[in-house]
Parts: C-alpha cells; structure tokens; sequence
C-alpha cells in the first residue's frame, strides 16, 4: 500500500439510524466490555487472528493488533430513531438483554445515548407510525437537516471522525430508477420530493456529503445506486452493504459452498422463519417482506451457479419464508429443510434448525463494519468496499461484477485486503513452496 494509514486519533463517533434492538444491543455490548463485564464474542476484529507469512513462521496476531482500528474505549455513539427513548428505555423494549444483569449496570451510559429526530414515511415502512420525526420541507431540506445533526454531534460528542450505519428497519421494495442514474438527478429528485427517494437514501446523501462512511445493514436500495456511488467518490468516502449476514442467511452461505465443494446435488432448498421483533412486524408487510426476499433468495444462485453445474443444482427449487410471531421476541428460530442428491441419484436430506438471537448477532457486525469503514477512510480508500461483503447478505459489488456469497471466499478477501493495507503477502494456501524446500533439502 503506498499510503500509509492515519493513526486512529481521538474519539470515532458510531451513528446508527435506528435506536432500536441491534443499536442497543451494540451500544450496551461496547459499554459492557470496557467495563470488563463481557467479552466481543462473535466480533472478528476484536478475537479473530490473522495468519501472516508461512505457516512455519508461526506469526498470527490478533487483527485489532496488526490493522490500525480505533479503540473500543474512544467511541462515542450517536443515533436517530422515530421514538424518543433513550438507549436504555429502547433497550428495555426490545428485550433483547438482560435488565438486571446487562441494562441496569449501564444505566447511566445508555440513559446518555438520546436519539435525533428522523428522517421517516411510513410509505417505506407501512408498519410503523413515527412520533420523533423531522417535519416539513422537501427530501433535500430533509438531508440538510442530517447534516447539521451530524456537525452538532461531532461538537458535542468531541469525536474527530464519523461512520454511520443504517440499523433501522426494512423499506418497501424499489426498483433503481432513472433518478437513481446520476447525482445532478439524484439530488433534483430530492428537492422535488420524487417517491423514489427512499429516507435511507436521504441518510446515505447527508453522510456522503459530511464526509461520513456509510453501510447499509438492511436489504432496501439505499447507497447501491450510481447516484451515490458517484458521491462516493466524489467525497473519497467508503460505502459499503447491505443487509446483515445473521441467522439463516449466515448457515446458507457456511453449509452451501460444502456442499458444491463435494459435488452433491441440491434439489431443494425450503426456508422460513419466525421472528417477534419489530424486524419481524416491519416484515410482515408485502413490500417490506420482497425486500428481504430478494435480498434472501440471491444467495444459493450465487454460491452454487447452476448455470456454471447444470448436473447438480439446475432444477433447484428454493423457497424463503418469514412469519412475523410476537411471543418470540428477538429470538428469531428458522427451520431450512435441504433434498441433496449424492452418488448414482440417491436423495437424502439435511434439517437444520437454528435457534438465534437476532441482534447478538447483528451487534458485532455493526461493530466490526464501524471500525473498518474507519480504517478504510484512514487508508484513502473510497466508493463500493467489497472487502467488507463477508458481513453482508447481498454484498455491494461494482457494476458489471457479480458479488461473492461464499463466506470462506469473503473471508479470504477480508484478510487480504487487511494484509495488502499493511504490506504483507498475500496468501493463497497453495502451500507447494513447503515442499518443494524439503525436496531441496
């Protein structure tokens, strides 16, 4: 890497659109481990290790120790939702944590944590009506109120840099559009008030323009558009999405590259879901549900290209569903029912049945995806981060390009990338060279 990366100095300010379960699970989880009451489980760049060189030179530090990332005790979190609670208040709500052994110790901390007004329309999010929201104006005055909140926050938080993260619920389903194509039509759309700018799209202008790394943690169309690509570079800022990779999703794209590494069939895939939180009410609604669906669906053609293994997984029939089911709460539970076809046509199947915890999962990603987007503005590094796809359901990727589901390949890409930034060697596991020594020898 010829530049070199800008020590993280000062205070990063997180700012999560949404102050609902994954934000306070984050917030509340940060809060927690400086107090030294829990460890980042489930956070790689807090526990992961990073193999450099060879094998044999037995060199494999903790990521946070060999990549320049901010330190857990130096964030600052800032947040906006279309409720006027608290962290904690919102925390208690969602019911994700424990009130006596996780909210009441941090009481204090996540009483602090005060949500801005919103920028909000239940026409995105038909199952949700928001009282603490921005009023007035077009779509362009809108963002131009975001902005002054993200200067008010730098003042009053004292943070020298910003990364923002939508963690808010599903939109509607929207098709990119002519006003989506360029900038000059993108921000005219605005101040017109064209339905085809989304409030997710109005978070991801104001953060561009602010100078502000911006990721997408839900499947809506948001900075996935030329016209905020465009923006991206323009402001050498980093952009990165969407949707979190947890629950479901997460097992597909661990059990499906197995799967085709072994040459087995897959004749179907059959998936559904339970969830009881407000993810789950949001998607209760069609518009919201196709979104997701969408987004839930793009992966397995993906991993297993049946374009590419019309033996194997031509006639693959998958099938994604998801029940909205309040007494579950936050704790989502998916069934996937896998018809796999081994040697000479024999069927068998594999049942999973994942008990999860939607925003513990979640919470370390936002996590992780906070302090990379950081490195990444720190190493000059703007527009689409691919790198970072290894957290995202559907991974942002450049026109043209198709986007990596395998997680192991996303993995690879992710460790790369951090090795490439800090002047290591790439590894590609080959491994001949070892050999090839002892022949040698």
């Amino acid at each position: 890497m010829n530049t070199p990366i800008r020590l993280p100095e000062g205070k990063l300010g997180v700012l999560t659109v949404g102050l609902g379960a994954v934000a306070t699970t984050l917030i509340a989880g940060v809060f927690a481990i400086r107090k030294g009451m829990e460890k980042p489980i489930g956070s790689w760049s807090q526990l992961g290790t990073i193999r450099l060189g060879k094998r044999t030179e037995n060199r494999n530090p903790l990521v946070k120790d060999f990549v320049p990332l901010n330190d857990l005790d130096k964030i600052v979190f800032g947040a906006w939702d279309i409720f006027n609670e608290n962290a904690y208040e919102s925390a208690l709500h969602a019911g994700v944590l424990k009130r006596h052994k996780h909210l009441d110790p941090l009481r204090k901390e996540l009483e602090a944590v005060k949500p801005m007004k919103a920028v909000f329309s239940s026409s995105y999010v038909k199952k949700l009506n928001g009282t603490h929201v921005k009023t007035g104006g077009t779509k362009y005055d809108q963002a131009m109120e975001l902005m002054d909140d993200i200067r008010s926050f730098r003042e009053t938080s004292g943070c020298d840099r910003c990364v923002m993260i939508w963690c808010a619920s599903t939109e509607v389903y929207l098709e990119p559009s002519d006003v989506h194509q360029s900038l000059d039509k993108f921000e005219q759309a605005m101040k017109e008030n064209d339905p085809s700018i989304a409030p997710s799209m109005i978070y991801a202008w104001a953060a561009l323009k602010s100078g502000v790394p911006f990721a997408n943690g839900a499947p809506n169309l948001t900075c996935d558009i030329p016209a905020l690509e465009e923006l991206a570079l323009v402001m050498n800022v980093p952009i990165a999405g969407k949707d979190f990779k947890t629950g479901q999703t997460l097992m597909k794209t661990i059990i499906a590259p197995g799967l085709k590494a072994r040459a087995l069939g897959v004749r179907g895939w059959f998936s559904t879901n339970i969830l009881g939180n407000r993810d789950g009410e949001v998607l209760d609604d069609p518009d919201s549900f196709k979104t997701k669906e969408v987004s839930k669906l793009s992966v397995l053609d993906n991993i297993l290209e049946p374009d590419k293994h019309p033996v194997l997984y031509k006639d693959l029939y998958h099938k994604v569903r998801i029940n909205y089911y309040p007494p579950h709460g936050d704790n989502k539970e998916s069934w996937d029912n896998i018809d796999i076809t081994g040697w000479m046509g024999y069927q068998m199947q594999i049942k999973i049945n994942f008990l999860c915890r939607d925003s513990i999962l979640a919470a370390p990603v936002v996590l992780d995806l906070a302090l990379f987007l950081d490195l990444a503005q720190r190493a000059g590094m703007s527009g689409i981060q691919e790198w970072l796809s290894f957290y995202f359901k559907s991974p942002h990727a450049a026109k043209g390009l198709p986007p990596q589901h395998d997680i192991f390949k996303q993995l690879m890409k992710l460790e790369n990338t951090l090795r490439h930034l800090q002047g290591e060697d790439l590894i590609t596991h080959l491994g001949l060279d070892y050999y090839q020594e002892f022949i040698e020898a």
